[in-house]
């Protein structure tokens, strides 16, 4: 954590997340974050406006991508002290998420002078992974 200037604290992140008209629509709560450990962990309830078709209680696969895009940002973010853009990302579904909040778990893998790169699983409320995602995002300070 050496380029680390200001790592920024739960209420920090949060206030980020509610910040933002997007993720505050999301919904996110930062449960605990570790920067030691380089992990965040946050509750997302569920939306009947993320259902995949009306009345599925399914989430659909976007609101899912998006949790775990900023999720994994943050867990870097709050390493550099800021929200970061992303550079690439992935994410893999594994089992739907049906009637159910989530539980986001990101892990930093690298962070670099230029790029941080973190882990993403997602749980429903049972524990069961529902997917899982990988993103890469700048680290270099904005021009």
């Amino acid at each position: 954590m050496s380029m680390t200037t200001s790592p920024l604290s739960v209420e920090q992140v949060q206030r980020a997340f509610d910040n933002s008209t997007f993720i505050a629509w999301l919904g996110m709560r930062v449960t605990s974050l570790d920067h030691n450990a380089q992990t965040i962990d946050v509750h997302i309830p569920f939306q009947n406006a993320f259902e995949r078709g009306a009345g599925t209680r399914q989430w659909h696969g976007g609101p899912l991508a998006a949790v775990i895009d900023t999720v994994g940002d943050f867990a870097v973010g709050m390493l550099v002290g800021r929200g970061l853009p992303t550079v690439n990302f992935r994410v893999d579904y594994l089992r739907p998420a049906i009637d159910t909040d989530l539980r986001a778990v990101a892990r930093v893998r690298r962070l670099g002078k230029s790029i941080g790169v973190a882990d993403v699983d997602l749980f429903n409320a049972q524990g069961a992974l529902i997917a899982i995602g990988r993103a890469s995002y700048a680290t270099m300070p904005p021009a």
